[in-house]
């Protein structure tokens, strides 16, 4: 079971986690980085946010793929 504690610090860390990748992907877009770049440089924003989000998820069942 899930405490309460728990999931608020996993809904805090997600919007955090949402705003810096959405900030990033913000900075790429505005930057104007050359095509082939800036679709590298999207889809390593992606894999980071869904390596991210499946870390946070892991870590309220108890299986945290980052150990601090």
């Amino acid at each position: 079971m899930i405490s309460i504690s728990a999931a608020v610090w996993a809904v805090v860390v997600l919007i955090v986690a949402g705003l810096v990748f959405w900030l990033l992907n913000w900075l790429i877009n505005y930057v104007g980085i050359p095509e082939p770049f800036h679709k590298i440089a999207r889809v390593v924003l992606a894999i980071a946010a869904v390596l991210v989000i499946i870390g946070i998820l892991l870590s309220l069942i108890g299986y945290p793929i980052f150990r601090p």
